[in-house]
């Protein structure tokens, strides 16, 4: 992902104003929305000085009953950091339709292994608002995937609910249910194509 549409996102969930990351980086407020339109790339120096804002925390150090709940879950769960993706924990039930155990993918992106559907899902994002707050949870519908080189996905709806940690840090808590499950009327459908019966 380019730095412009990362660094929006990045400053709605954490509501700062433009003019804070100006600050945070040293430059004119102007500067940061070329940066966020694409006009305009940040130097090494000011991506360094944007890192607070670009590459959180979210290590869950300051939030283990959190973690908690996740790995103790008997539902397909797993938290991820909601900017990078980067796995943070997972259920035994995520962990068993993996090939690999979660340990060996405890702090990478897990955005490698996304399907088609699972990035077209990603790019509605910002058209539901779950970067300004409109939306906090969505559903999509994911067809099975049971070869990959790590990651093997059961069909079902994909529940992204969107949390804050303790430290500030935006995380997406990703929930499988399975087909035929109920789902709740607040939830922001970003698509469903699964096969209706009769």
């Amino acid at each position: 992902m380019k730095v412009g549409p990362l660094l929006r996102r990045a400053r709605a969930l954490r509501r700062w104003k433009q003019q804070a990351v100006a600050d945070l980086a040293g430059v004119a407020q102007t500067t940061v929305s070329r940066w966020e339109a694409g006009a305009l790339e940040p130097s090494a120096e000011q991506l360094r000085r944007l890192a607070p804002i670009l590459v959180p925390n979210a290590d869950l150090a300051r939030d283990s009953g959190l973690k908690r709940l996740v790995v103790g879950s008997p539902l397909a769960v797993h938290l991820i950091c909601d900017l990078t993706h980067r796995l943070l924990a997972a259920s035994p039930g995520r962990e068993a339709e993996w090939l690999v155990p979660a340990s060996d993918l405890q702090g990478e992106p897990l955005f490698r292994f996304a399907t088609d559907e699972i990035r077209e899902a990603e790019r509605r994002l910002d058209g539901i608002g779950w970067f300004a707050d409109a939306a906090t949870t969505a559903v999509l519908w994911v067809r099975g995937r049971e070869r990959h080189e790590a990651i093997r996905m059961a069909t079902g709806h994909c529940v992204w609910e969107r949390l804050t940690l303790n430290d500030g840090s935006p995380v997406r808590l990703v929930t499988t249910l399975p087909p035929g499950a109920p789902l709740e009327s607040g939830w922001v459908r970003l698509f469903d194509d699964h096969p209706r019966p009769g």
